[in-house]
C-alpha cells in the first residue's frame, strides 16, 4: 500500500531525475569551431584518425600527408575533422599547430577505447586509433570516418586472442568507416568472420566484391556486398541510420591500380617483417608500427608511397560519400513523402508545433503489481516520443504535416530520432553540440498503467525564445500553433505574444501536472484558444490562477464529469475550448454551445453566451490489448487538431482523436505507425458504432469542488 501511494505521488508530481555528465563532457571534449559550424549547418564532415600521424609514418611525411588529406577532403566539398587527444582533452578538428604537435611528439600514446579514459585522466597526448576515433566522431555527430586500414584478428588469434578493438567498435558504434580493407599481416578470413559476428555490414567499393588487403586490391576473400559508387554507399549508410541500427559499417576501397603494381614486392616484404617481429617477440600494439616501418625499409620507400596514395584515395572517396550522404539526408528531411502531404509541400505550413523530443524506454511488467526493490519480469522497448514530437508525428501521418520546432543533442540518439521522423518536417529541429537528446524511461504495469517515470530533459530548455524567433514568419502565417509544456516559460510567452498580435489560435498541451502551470504564470494563458489537460493538470491550472481545487480527486464518472466541467469554467472566460482527457473514461469537451454541441471553430459569428460540456466515451479496449499508454493523449489531441484543420464538425473531430488514441494504445510506439489517412478517415469514423454522448449545461452546475 505504501509503495502504491509513493508511486502515485511520483506520478502526480512528475519527478524528474537529472543525470551527471558523462566522463567526456564539455571540459574534456573540444570540437573545433570550424567543425562545430559545419555540423550545426548540416554540412558534410569527415572524421580522420591521428595514429597515422603519431605512429603510421615518420616525420615530416606524417604531417605532409595529414595536410594533403585534409586538403583533399575540402576539395570534395566536405569539412575534415582530424581527431586526437592533446593534454588530456579529446579534440575533434585539429589546428595546424595541433597537427604539428602530434606529428613531432616524442612518445605519444596510441589511444584506443581501452586507453581513452587513462589518457584523459593523466592529461596525456596521443593519436586515436580507429576505435578511439569512432567513439569521438560519433559523440560529435559525424557519420563518416576515413582511415588507411582497420585492425583485425592477428594470425594465431585463436591462441593469442590478439583481436583489434576496432572490430568490436564497429559492432557497437554507428559510424561508417572508409578504409582500404585490412593489412595482409592479419588473418583476413577470421577478421571478416568476426565482423559478421558483430553484425557489421562490409561492402567493397566498386563493381567487384573482392575484399582489398591494404596494399593489394585483392586479398583472396570476398566481401558480403559491394557498392558501385558513392551514391550507393551513401544510401547504405543512410539506411542503417534510418533503421536505428547501433552498429557501424565498413566500406572497403581498393588501392588505385597504378599504386598496386608493387603489391607483390610489398607482400614479400611484409612476410619478412612479420617473421622478424615474431623473432623479436613483439606483441600487441607494437607489432603494426614495427612492420610498417620495416616494410618501408625493405621496399626502399615504395610501401610508404603506396600507403600515402591509398590514404589520399580513401579521403577522396570517403568525402564524396559524406557529401552524397549529406545531400540524401537533406532531401529526405525536406522532401517529405507525398503520402504525408495534403496539397504538396508548403513554404508556410498550416500548423507549427513547438515542443519536446524524447527517446523513450518503456519497461512493461508481466504482472499486475510491480514490486519495488527487486527485479520484476518484463520487457523493455525503445521508441521515440516527446509530447510535441508525438503530436507532430500523428499530424504528419494524418496528412497535416506541421513545421516541428524542437531541440536534440549531438549524441547517438539524435541520428536515430531524425531517421525515424523522416516523414515529418524536422527542418526546424536544432541539433545542439555537447548536449544530450532528452530521454525518458517509463515503468508500466501489465495493464499499461504508469508506475514510475524518470526523465533527462535538460535540453528542452534550449528551445529558447531566441531560437524560436527565427521562425516568426511561420508562426505569424500559421492557422494554428501547438505548444507543449516542455518548452521554457519565456518561449511560451514569446509565442503567445506573436499569436496575439497576428490573431493565430494556440493549442496548449500541458505535458504533465507540474508543467501545466507555465502559461498561467503570466497573462499568456489568455491568448490560448484550446488546451487538453487531464484532471490533475486542470487542477494545476486552476491553482496557479488562485482558484480552489478539490483536495481529493473524484472517483465515479458523474463526479469526474462534474468536477472537470467546473474546473474548466474559469478558463473559458478566455479560451475557446477545454478538452479534458479522462483516460479510459473518454474525453470531456467544454466550450460554447452551438448546433447542439461544443463549437471548436474559432470564427463562427457572435458568441451564444451558453456554455456546455459534452462527454464522449472512448471505445472499449481490452487490458490485454493495451501495449503503451504514453502517446494516447497526444494522439487524441493530434486527431482533433487534424479534424479541426480539415473543417470537420466537433463530433467527427473528437471521434478522429479517440480512434487515433485507440490505435496508439495497441502499439509499442507512442504514435502507432498504422495511423494514416485511411485508418483514421472520415468514412472510417462514421462507420463505427460510437457510444452515445452526454451533455452537461455548465451554468447549471453546482459551484462547489
Amino acid at each position: 500500500m505504501l509503495l502504491r501511494r509513493w508511486c502515485s505521488l511520483l506520478q502526480r508530481h512528475g519527478i524528474v531525475m537529472h543525470h551527471r555528465n558523462h566522463l567526456i563532457h564539455g571540459n574534456l571534449f573540444k570540437i573545433h569551431p570550424y567543425v562545430s559550424k559545419a555540423l550545426a549547418e548540416n554540412k558534410p564532415v569527415v572524421a580522420l584518425e591521428s595514429t597515422i600521424i603519431t605512429h603510421g609514418m615518420p616525420y615530416p611525411h606524417n604531417l605532409n600527408t595529414a595536410n594533403e588529406v585534409e586538403a583533399i577532403v575540402r576539395a570534395q566539398g566536405a569539412t575534415p575533422a582530424a581527431i586526437g587527444v592533446l593534454q588530456g582533452r579529446v579534440h575533434v578538428g585539429l589546428s595546424q599547430k595541433e597537427l604539428e604537435f602530434l606529428s613531432r611528439g616524442g612518445t605519444p600514446l596510441k589511444v584506443s577505447r581501452r586507453d581513452l579514459a587513462y589518457a584523459v585522466s593523466k592529461g596525456l597526448s596521443g593519436g586515436t586509433t580507429v576505435s578511439g576515433t569512432m567513439i569521438a566522431a560519433h559523440k560529435a555527430g559525424i557519420s563518416v570516418f576515413v582511415t588507411g586500414g582497420i585492425g583485425g584478428v592477428h594470425r594465431d588469434g585463436a591462441k593469442t586472442m590478439d583481436i583489434s578493438a576496432d572490430l568490436m567498435e564497429l559492432g557497437r558504434t554507428p559510424v561508417a568507416v572508409v578504409s582500404a580493407g585490412v593489412k595482409s599481416i592479419l588473418d583476413i578470413g577470421c577478421t571478416l568472420e568476426f565482423l559478421e559476428t558483430q553484425g557489421v555490414c562490409v561492402a567493397t567499393f566498386g563493381e567487384s566484391k573482392d575484399f582489398p588487403a591494404f596494399f593489394t586490391r585483392r586479398s583472396g576473400f570476398i566481401s558480403p556486398y559491394n557498392v558501385a559508387d558513392v551514391q550507393e554507399a551513401a544510401e547504405l549508410i543512410a539506411s542503417a541510420s534510418w533503421l536505428g541500427l547501433q552498429s557501424g559499417l565498413l566500406v572497403a576501397v581498393p588501392i588505385p591500380e597504378e599504386h598496386a603494381a608493387h603489391g607483390e614486392e610489398i607482400e614479400e616484404a611484409i612476410q619478412a617483417a612479420v617473421a622478424e617481429a615474431s623473432a623479436m617477440s613483439l606483441q600487441g600494439k607494437d607489432v603494426t608500427p614495427f612492420i610498417l616501418q620495416r616494410v618501408n625499409e625493405l621496399t626502399q620507400g615504395r610501401s610508404l608511397q603506396a600507403n600515402i596514395a591509398l590514404m589520399k584515395n580513401n579521403a577522396k572517396i570517403g568525402s564524396q560519400i559524406a557529401c552524397a550522404l549529406s545531400k540524401l539526408q537533406r532531401t529526405k528531411r525536406a522532401a517529405l513523402p507525398s503520402s504525408c502531404l495534403s496539397n504538396g509541400p508548403r513554404l508556410h505550413p498550416k500548423t507549427v508545433v513547438i515542443g519536446g523530443t524524447n527517446v523513450d524506454f518503456i519497461a512493461k511488467g508481466k504482472t499486475e503489481k510491480l514490486m519495488f526493490g527487486q527485479t520484476n519480469p518484463g520487457s523493455v522497448f525503445q521508441s521515440f516520443g516527446g509530447v510535441g514530437r508525438n503530436i507532430a508525428d500523428c499530424l504528419s501521418r494524418l496528412g497535416e504535416v506541421p513545421l516541428f520546432i524542437s531541440a536534440i543533442g549531438s549524441d547517438f540518439h539524435s541520428d536515430a530520432v531524425l531517421s525515424y521522423c523522416a516523414h515529418m518536417n524536422t527542418s526546424a529541429v536544432a541539433r545542439i553540440q555537447e548536449q544530450r537528446t532528452a530521454t525518458y524511461c517509463a515503468v508500466i504495469t501489465e495493464t499499461g498503467e504508469l508506475s514510475l517515470g524518470l526523465g533527462d530533459m535538460d535540453i528542452h530548455q534550449k528551445i529558447t525564445d531566441q531560437y524560436v524567433s527565427q521562425f516568426e514568419e511561420n508562426l505569424s502565417s500559421a492557422q494554428l500553433l501547438v505548444l507543449d509544456g516542455n518548452i521554457p516559460v519565456p518561449t511560451i510567452d514569446y509565442i503567445c505574444s506573436v499569436a496575439r498580435k497576428r490573431a493565430v489560435p494556440v493549442w496548449f498541451e500541458p505535458t504533465d501536472s507540474d508543467k501545466a502551470c507555465k502559461p498561467f504564470l503570466s497573462e499568456s494563458w489568455k491568448t490560448l484558444t484550446y488546451t487538453s489537460p487531464n484532471l490533475m493538470e486542470l487542477c494545476t491550472m486552476n491553482r496557479t490562477l488562485g482558484l480552489p481545487t478539490p483536495k481529493v480527486l473524484p472517483q465515479t464518472l458523474d463526479e469526474v464529469l462534474h468536477c472537470a466541467a467546473l474546473l474548466s469554467r474559469p478558463l473559458l472566460e478566455h479560451l475557446r475550448c477545454v478538452v479534458v482527457t479522462l483516460g479510459p473514461l473518454g474525453v470531456l469537451v467544454c466550450g460554447e454551445r452551438r448546433d447542439g454541441t461544443v463549437c471548436l471553430k474559432t470564427k463562427t459569428g457572435p458568441p451564444s453566451g451558453l456554455l456546455n460540456a459534452v462527454h464522449y466515451p472512448s471505445m472499449n479496449v481490452l487490458p490485454e490489448d493495451i501495449v503503451n499508454v504514453s502517446g494516447a493523449g497526444d494522439s487524441l489531441a493530434a486527431g482533433m487538431i487534424a479534424g479541426l484543420l480539415q473543417g470537420w464538425g466537433t463530433d467527427d473531430c473528437v471521434h478522429m482523436g479517440l480512434l487515433a488514441a485507440q490505435l496508439s494504445l495497441k502499439s509499442p510506439h507512442p504514435i502507432a505507425p498504422s495511423v494514416d489517412k485511411n485508418t483514421v478517415s472520415l468514412t472510417k469514423i462514421r462507420s463505427l458504432a460510437w457510444p452515445p454522448c452526454t451533455c452537461l449545461w455548465m451554468d447549471q452546475l453546482s459551484a462547489s469542488v
